[in-house]
């Protein structure tokens, strides 16, 4: 495959500045307060976009545009209840949750928590939330570096164990090197990049002629949010998505690393802008990728996805999808 320099040059130009932050919060980290949870002294700014950018990620970039690609606009109703479920988590945990525990012996994690808030003195609480937090973000964490070492592959014609190995790498690096610091701040500047990547793709694709002509070509069912095949179970399961934040430890730890309860406001207005305006840039660049990539047949995933990296790794985008 014959991978354009300036895509090499920001892939590379990524992966050191991803470095440089973990050296960088490896320096500001002091105790075991500033490596587990940030000293709580993270800005809104920063809270707001590591929430989004640690909680959507491939799902974002590639999942959602994909679902759009493959289904049409009717994949929005996931978007919708996660923007309900989003807001209803900063409205109602965020702020209690920063408090508490601080109150509770200044408790790092949530195990630690459970354990402080409810006084349980056996340890129960503590050991099966931390068996639950691993056993499942195993998973998750798991399916994250698979996304990216496929990404890496269909893009750049890497092997895909190795992709795995350079992806994971990196990741584990600047983490054991800078904690939480390092990882808050990593999601902050991906959150950026991938704003303006879901942002950029569509606007180009769209400013082609050749694309405004697909607009009258396109099924009509691909650009509704209800058509034949909507039901209200289906309905009310996209929705349920937007469920899953009241539990999710990765954003649960940033409310309780923000330095002041006070900056929870601002942090929630950043963070539900920076999500709704992503999530209808990964709905546009879905419809984008069925307008620009008209002839490929609908009922391959694997063309649809290499079709949507190709798309993100457009020379005039200069790959900022790598986020």
């Amino acid at each position: 495959m014959d991978i354009q320099t300036p895509i090499i040059i920001t892939f590379i130009g990524y992966l050191a500045l991803m470095m440089g932050i973990g050296y960088w919060a490896y320096r500001k980290t002091d105790t075991v307060d500033d490596y587990i949870l940030g000293g709580r002294k993270m800005g809104p700014a920063v809270t707001a976009l590591s929430v989004g950018a640690s909680d959507m990620s491939g799902w974002l970039l590639l999942g959602l545009p994909g679902a759009v690609y493959l289904s049409g606009l009717g994949e929005a109703w996931i978007g919708f209840g996660l923007i309900i479920g989003a807001w209803l988590n900063w409205l109602f945990v965020a702020k209690r949750l920063r408090i508490y525990t601080l109150m509770a012996d200044n408790s790092l994690t949530l195990p630690d928590f459970f354990e402080n808030r409810f006084h349980d003195s056996h340890g129960l609480l503590r050991v099966v939330s931390a068996v639950t937090i691993l056993v499942f973000f195993t998973f998750y964490a798991s399916s994250g570096m698979v996304g990216g070492a496929i990404l890496f592959e269909k893009v750049f014609g890497l092997d895909y164990t190795m992709a795995l190995i350079i992806g994971s790498f990196i990741i584990v690096s600047y983490t054991f090197v800078g904690g939480f610091f390092a990882v808050s701040w990593t999601d902050f500047f991906q959150g950026c990049l991938m704003l303006i990547a879901l942002l950029i793709v569509p606007m180009t694709i769209f400013s082609q002629p050749d694309t405004q002509v697909g607009f009258e070509q396109i099924d009509p069912a691909m650009l509704s949010f209800i058509n034949d095949n909507t039901t209200i179970l289906g309905l009310v399961s996209l929705l349920a998505w937007g469920l899953g934040y009241f539990g999710q430890p990765h954003i649960l730890s940033r409310f309780m690393a923000i330095g002041d309860p006070k900056d929870l406001v601002l942090s929630r207005r950043i963070a539900m802008s920076w999500m709704i305006l992503s999530l209808v840039g990964a709905l546009a660049t879905g419809i984008a990728g069925s307008l620009y990539f008209a002839a490929t047949p609908l009922d391959n995933p694997e063309t649809v996805f290499i079709n949507l990296a190709h798309i993100a790794f457009n020379p005039w985008i200069g790959g900022l999808l790598i986020a």
